[in-house]
């Protein structure tokens, strides 16, 4: 299957509409949960809000593969500003995803089975945090813990090869990447992340709950799909993923990132271009299938033939 001609296939206003408009639709909506006229407009300022930050985050990915713009300079500062509304911080972000690139479905990512060395308590204790949204505090925490403490990347026991903990959560796998790390940069973009959230807050006169509510739902949604789309996969860095059953507007809003297996396969084609590299004969389960799979915990490693 041939690639496009992917400079020019980067929808780049578009990409920039998208952002401003979703970054003052949260805005709005943070703003319509911390001083609601009733609970109904609470419930859809919160749950809105977990779906157009997701939006948000889909152009921070496509930041980190740098087809947000074709403007380098452009593309990096649309990162930043996608990545504080997340919050996080581009360069920091990226190190981990693309990471995960180089590590999918290796041993250290196969956070769906079981081996019979694990440790199941620790397995299950990761899985259910990704579900029920723990995971998303990952990010926030891992700024701020770096920005006053980089050298905390650098513990033992998360990086050593005897250590069950950065063996079995795939840290060291993970955390290599900030060896050679820009650290100066990275906290820089730290800093204006923060920046960006206390003038939203201040300026927007969010609440600390209206904020809460609106990160907490988010951070549901964000995590269901982030492994969702690799669950159960084949155990390949290449093919380990799916392209999801979804509903199309869902889809969109999510800008195509359930179509999760043509980005691994593709990752330097932008969103908008991932539906060519779909194969239509190929099996697609629903992402509501594989969701609700997930909560019976990880399963034993299938036995190679």
């Amino acid at each position: 299957m041939s690639l496009p001609a992917v400079k020019n296939a980067i929808p780049a206003r578009l990409n920039l509409v998208l952002l401003a408009g979703a970054a003052l639709g949260n805005i709005g909506l943070l703003y319509l949960a911390s001083h609601p006229a009733n609970g109904w407009v609470l419930a859809g300022a919160v749950v809105a809000f977990s779906f157009l930050n997701n939006t948000i985050f889909s152009l921070l990915h496509e930041s980190v593969h740098q087809i947000f713009h074709p403007n380098r300079r452009v593309n990096e500062w649309g990162g930043r500003i996608a990545a504080a509304f997340f919050p996080t911080a581009l360069t920091f972000q990226r190190i981990f995803h693309l990471r995960h690139h180089r590590n999918n479905r290796t041993e250290v990512e196969q956070f769906d089975y079981l081996r019979p060395e694990d440790n199941k308590f620790l397995k299950r204790a990761q899985w259910y945090a990704i579900l029920t949204g723990l995971y998303w505090l990952a990010s926030p925490l891992g700024i701020i813990l770096y920005l006053f403490w980089p050298g905390a990347f650098q513990l033992r026991f998360l990086r050593d090869q005897d250590s069950r903990i950065a063996q079995q959560t795939g840290a060291n796998a993970m955390f290599a990447g900030f060896d050679d790390a820009p650290v100066g940069k990275i906290r820089l973009e730290i800093l204006f992340t923060i920046a960006l959230q206390v003038s939203v807050v201040l300026l927007a006169g969010v609440t600390w709950w209206g904020w809460l509510l609106c990160y907490a739902a988010f951070a549901v949604n964000w995590s269901s799909l982030q492994y969702a789309d690799h669950a159960w996969s084949e155990l390949d860095v290449r093919e380990g993923a799916w392209n999801l059953h979804v509903n199309p507007v869902v889809r969109w809003i999510f800008l195509n990132y359930h179509h999760h297996k043509a980005h691994h396969q593709h990752p330097e084609v932008p969103w908008s271009q991932l539906g060519k590299y779909v194969d239509p004969e190929e099996h697609r389960p629903s992402f509501l299938r594989i969701y609700l799979s997930m909560w019976r915990g990880p399963r034993p490693l299938p036995k190679s033939d």
